[in-house]
């Protein structure tokens, strides 16, 4: 059974599971859903075409959406090219 989540959660589910840099431990940590939650959910919100060709490549051998297949150790999901957020302004270089 999926949970009830609003326009704007739904569309970041989405959104973090077509990046390939977010693993699904991340969609579970952020939202409390597993992996065959977050395939449910792109199942029901994805045309077919769009939901076979993520399936695809989250299936490919060169996926990282497993935190267990990546090589660092992390505390936290945060990209390392992210840049340093504050006052909801991003930092310039």
């Amino acid at each position: 059974m999926l949970k009830q989540f609003t326009t704007e959660q739904t569309d970041r589910i989405i959104e973090m599971a077509w990046e390939d840099r977010t693993p699904f431990e991340a969609i579970e940590f952020q939202f409390g859903i597993s992996e065959s939650e977050v395939i449910e959910v792109m199942r029901s919100e994805l045309k077919s075409s769009s939901f076979k060709l993520w399936r695809k490549r989250v299936n490919s051998g060169i996926s990282h959406k497993h935190a267990k297949k990546r090589s660092l150790e992390m505390d936290r999901f945060k990209c390392s090219r992210q840049r340093t957020i504050s006052h909801n302004k991003i930092s310039k270089r």
